[in-house]
């Protein structure tokens, strides 16, 4: 399945175009107009991308919930990732990088129990025994704060389509060009504000304000919406 990648021209190519993680959202909600009052879901994934999907369900009048999911760290970073871990216990892995890094059995398999253990809790903390929402029918936007590796989004993508998600959106504030094209292919279509070329990329490049957003802070919008 392949899906286009829908972007803002002006937007191209260019550095700290958000004032922050709310401000992305309302761009992106300006490029998904003929969503606004639909029957649409707006799923993020914790912890950066909350404030960019609450912000851009907001702004369209439509439900926000979660869709919890994980990096598998590298062993010697707490940022690059060689995979990740979903809400259902499913695991995706570059195997790319697990050859690039000559990463060990060992190494796989201690970093992916950590990043579970880290799933396993948010689930908990955040979604308790709330089932996930009806997803059949309906388009299902799969929010983060940016792409880089892309990891995540390929393991929310394909755990929402077994929880029965028939049409995935994934809308992400900034993305490298090439990136977005490989991960448009896993979904009906990516929508992203900032597409940036070059060798080197780097989320947080997008935001004039840049900060690792905390569990409490999640806590507060899902209550806020009254999600939790």
């Amino acid at each position: 399945m392949a899906g286009a990648v829908m972007e803002l021209p002006e937007l191209r190519d260019r550095r700290w175009v958000f004032r922050d993680r709310a401000h992305a959202g309302k761009v992106l909600a300006s490029m998904l107009g003929d969503y606004r009052n639909g029957n649409g879901l707006v799923l993020a994934i914790p912890a950066g991308g909350v404030p960019v999907a609450a912000a851009m369900a907001d702004s369209l009048h439509l439900p926000l919930d979660l869709c919890v999911v994980s990096k598998i760290l590298l062993p010697w970073t707490t940022e690059a990732g060689f995979g990740a871990v979903a809400f259902d216990g499913s695991v995706w892995l570059n195997q790319a990088y697990i050859d690039h890094y000559h990463l060990t059995p060992q190494q796989i398999e201690k970093a992916t129990q950590e990043a579970r253990r880290k799933v396993t809790a948010r689930v908990r903390r955040f979604r308790g025994n709330r089932p996930m929402p009806e997803m059949r029918g309906r388009p299902v936007f799969l929010v983060d704060d940016g792409l880089a590796s892309g990891a995540t989004l390929r393991a929310g993508l394909a755990a929402l389509r077994r929880e029965g998600a028939d049409r995935l959106l994934v809308a992400v504030p900034t993305a490298p060009a090439l990136g977005a094209l490989e991960l448009a292919r896993e979904a009906d279509a990516l929508y992203c504000a900032n597409v940036r070329g070059g060798a080197s990329f780097a989320v947080a490049d997008a935001y004039q304000q840049w900060y690792d957003v905390s569990e409490a802070e999640v806590e507060e919008i899902l209550k806020e919406r009254e999600v939790l």
